[in-house]
């Protein structure tokens, strides 16, 4: 039994790691037929309407005093500016680059969690995050402009810019994830998402309001398949397995499984868009690589037994409830 349960959170991770890694590629064929903020609102609308089925199931949490600009807090960086963020930075890079940039998130949780908790950041993973840096703008310059990639450059910056966004969140989301279900913040996110992207999918489509029939069946059907998948699988699925996953383990143990997405985006790039990295870029991806793992042997070595117990410690409280 208790290795069944030690095992859930860590299968919901890898099921969030699988979706989140496909999704590149869905967002690629899911532009071939919407705008970028079309296809965000479609994918929260119909995230949005599975939820509201269900909302009447999901176990509710009593909102303490200090919570609701922390839920608004997590409802803006994730999805609100991280999904403004990466559906133009899908559109100008490759789904593989955006594979590629996502790795830094854990090395960005433990900034954050420097910069905002006063939790310690060792040289090992300053000098990991520079090189992870470093091989982000390497992958972006060597980058060379294409039909699936026009901008690949300004592309990965929006993507590291949107990675930044989820680092907040995944911060944020521990402290909430002790007294909320997981379900319930998924919910209250894609809501939140449905509404915010409204507006700006009706203003990047303005075809809905003119002929909305004929504009949504000129839309090939890859691209519906696309947003049906983003919409009613990853969307769900992945917020939904995430918060899980991290409502049983450390903040920092969940975000380190984030450097599986770039081999699934890769992989996933490689077998159903063609996408090929060239040996440049091969390197640099290499170098954004080795500072991930540089900057997270340090925490796996601080969790070793005689070492105060490092990884048995709670995560500290990001917040101050009674603020």
């Amino acid at each position: 039994m208790n290795t069944e349960r030690s095992l859930v959170p860590h299968l919901c991770l890898a099921g969030a790691v699988l979706l989140w890694g496909t999704s590149f590629v869905a967002m690629k064929y899911a532009l071939t037929g919407f705008a970028p903020m079309a296809v965000i609102f479609l994918r929260m609308a119909l995230a949005s309407l599975i939820m509201t089925l269900f909302w009447g199931r999901v176990p509710r949490a009593g909102r303490q005093p200090g919570d609701l600009k922390w839920l608004g807090l997590v409802c803006l960086l994730q999805p609100c500016l991280y999904f403004l963020l990466e559906g133009y930075a899908v559109s100008l890079t490759t789904s593989a680059q955006a594979g590629m940039v996502s790795s830094l998130v854990p090395l960005l949780v433990a900034a954050g969690a420097f910069a905002f908790l006063g939790e310690a950041l060792s040289a090992r993973m300053v000098v990991g995050l520079c090189l992870s840096l470093s091989g982000v703008v390497w992958l972006s310059l060597s980058g060379a402009a294409g039909e699936s990639a026009p901008n690949p450059a300004l592309g990965n910056f929006l993507e590291l810019l949107a990675m930044c966004c989820a680092s907040g969140y995944m911060l944020v989301l521990k402290h909430l994830s002790t007294r909320y279900n997981s379900w319930q913040l998924t919910g209250l996110q894609v809501f939140a998402g449905a509404i915010f992207f409204l507006p700006a999918a009706l203003l990047s489509s303005p075809q809905w309001l003119a002929d909305p029939a004929r504009a949504l069946a000129a839309v090939p059907a890859p691209a519906w398949l696309a947003v049906a998948y983003l919409g009613g699988v990853v969307t769900l699925g992945a917020f939904g397995l995430y918060n899980q996953a991290v409502t049983r383990l450390a903040s920092a143990q969940a975000a380190a499984s984030i450097n599986l997405v770039p081999l699934v985006a890769v992989l996933a790039g490689w077998l159903l868009l063609g996408e090929a990295l060239t040996p440049a870029q091969l390197a640099a991806c290499g170098l954004i690589l080795c500072g991930v793992l540089l900057g997270q042997m340090k925490a796996k070595a601080a969790a070793r037994p005689g070492t105060a117990d490092a990884a048995q410690r709670p995560d500290p409280q990001p917040v101050d409830e009674t603020a």
